[in-house]
């Protein structure tokens, strides 16, 4: 009987793998699949979320949650300082509908109050990285107005005015002066005496305005006192000993070397103020002609007759112009006359940026058409056939001996900001 139970032999045969021997360790599972206790889990706080990008966050409000009723009596009464109130309006306006009208009635505060001091805290914060808790402390009480008269300027800017104005302690008025010489400062570049003065400082700029106005008055002493104003405002050495030589010039009676380019005006340009014409004690009145030679030939003569000083032409004209009694107008014959140019590129002066931004009044008289002044002026045909204004050197370098009119003023159009007179390197 063959026995079907297999051989096993205790001898490995040559094709027969090792038997496996199992540690111990195997019999567990791989630690990526282990089990933590429940409780060892329940104490891991959760994964938390990704935070979604928000590309704006509102800045947090920087006014508590008042009533209308706590913030009207809060500005009623002034209750702190102003720049402490000011941004109350804001939230009057903006959270309960108050308009500027109905803030005034009920606490007292002027539209135009309301407007400085809201500007005026907004100035404030923006000079904090740069001033000093002691110069921040100067503009307390009324510092509103001062502040309000540089908003125009930069951060960097307003941090020298305000250190400025601290030192010099000085008013709205002065506030307001200094702006308007930093604001000009740039536009002057080129000007007599710029390079030595410097646009960072606050002082330096302020000099230099009046170091320009100085130039402007033919009187010694006028001269000398606007340019001793300069020096004492004037912070740079270099602004110092640009206004000294102009001093020592003056006192000393030392001379400018003439440049052979640049010529002293000998008629004044002015412009217009706001109103001038209506608080002027006297008043001329002027036909105006276009740029046109048959224009000026045709335009009257006029005068004044009886102690109402009526004016009558020889003859009807359909535009005239009213301008205050300058001393050049009232000393002029009466066939004077203003001639209109769309802009001051006729003018024999250098480009200015104003020279085609805005129309000026040429005014003529007809009774000066002889080209005698080398440094006058006059009214001629141009090269090109069109009307310009021409200096007498040239004129007579041409051979020119007669015009069509001496020019005796030439008049800008009023503007809110009044900019200074033309200077005389301006004039070719």
């Amino acid at each position: 009987m063959v026995s079907l139970t297999p051989h096993i032999s205790i001898f490995p045969s040559r094709h027969s793998r090792p038997p496996l021997v199992l540690h111990p360790r195997h019999l567990l599972p791989p630690a990526t699949t282990r089990l933590k206790p429940a409780s060892a889990s329940s104490r891991q706080p959760p994964t938390p979320s990704p935070t979604p990008y928000q590309p704006f966050r509102p800045p947090p409000s920087r006014t508590p949650d008042l009533s209308p009723d706590t913030i009207l009596d809060t500005l009623r009464n002034r209750l702190g300082l102003w720049y402490d109130y000011a941004p109350l309006i804001a939230v009057l306006s903006h959270s309960y509908g108050f308009s500027p009208p109905s803030i005034e009635e009920t606490t007292g505060i002027s539209g135009v109050e309301q407007n400085r001091i809201v500007v005026a805290s907004k100035v404030r914060e923006s000079l904090l990285p740069s001033l000093d808790s002691e110069t921040l402390a100067y503009f307390d009480s009324g510092g509103d107005g001062l502040l309000y008269e540089i908003r125009l300027l930069s951060n960097t800017q307003r941090a020298a005015a305000a250190r400025w104005l601290v030192e010099r302690r000085s008013d709205t008025r002065g506030a307001q002066e200094l702006a308007r010489a930093i604001k000009d400062f740039p536009r002057r570049k080129g000007d007599h005496g710029w390079e030595a003065f410097t646009y960072t400082s606050a002082g330096d700029c302020l000099a230099y305005m009046h170091f320009r106005q100085s130039r402007e008055y033919t009187n010694p002493s006028d001269v000398q006192a606007w340019l001793e104003r300069a020096a004492e405002e004037a912070e740079t050495e270099a602004a110092q000993t640009r206004i000294a030589e102009e001093l020592r010039k003056l006192l000393g009676g030392e001379e400018e070397e003439e440049d052979p380019v640049k010529v002293i005006v000998k008629v004044p340009v002015v412009r217009l103020k706001m109103g001038e014409v209506a608080e002027s004690t006297s008043v001329m009145v002027l036909p105006v002609c276009e740029p046109n030679e048959g224009e000026i030939a045709e335009a009257p003569e006029f005068g004044t007759q009886g102690e109402f000083g009526v004016v009558v032409a020889e003859k009807g004209w359909r535009k005239w112009v009213v301008l205050p009694g300058w001393e050049p107008l009232v000393t002029s014959g009466p066939s004077t006359l203003a001639v209109s140019f769309p802009d001051a590129r006729v003018l024999p002066w250098k480009a200015n940026r104003w020279a085609k931004e805005e129309p000026i009044l040429v005014i003529a008289d007809r009774g000066v058409k002889e080209v005698e002044m080398d440094d006058g002026f006059y009214l001629v045909n141009g090269d090109d056939g069109q009307l310009a204004v021409e200096r007498g050197v040239q004129l007579k370098e041409k051979g020119v001996e007669k015009s069509l009119a001496g020019v005796v003023l030439v008049v800008r159009p009023p503007k809110e900001e009044q900019d200074d007179q033309l200077s005389d390197e301006d004039w070719e």
